[in-house]
């Protein structure tokens, strides 16, 4: 799937090709583990076309996570794990 046919969808249509990649992707990792899985490049594929629909995604809703910084929406709302606390210094 091309980035320039992706900017052609929706904002609609691409959440829901989205979540129909993420299923599809879950089910070919369950086709690996099983062993019954023919190719495993399709794996690789799929997680490249999520990827591409989820960047076209965060470009037309105009949300970059410098946005949200400054938002004050912070790390959490991003969806990105906490920062870890300082270490003490050992003496």
């Amino acid at each position: 799937m091309k980035a320039a046919e992706l900017k052609d969808l929706t904002v609609e249509e691409l959440s829901r090709k989205a979540g129909e990649l993420r299923e599809n992707l879950f089910n070919l990792k369950i086709r690996r583990r099983a062993g019954t899985l023919e190719s495993t490049s399709d794996v690789t594929k799929n997680k490249r076309d999520l990827a591409r629909i989820l960047t076209v995604l965060t470009q037309k809703q105009g949300t970059s996570r410098a946005k949200r910084m400054a938002s004050g929406l912070g790390p959490q709302a991003s969806g990105s794990p906490p920062q870890p606390a300082e270490k003490k210094e050992q003496r």
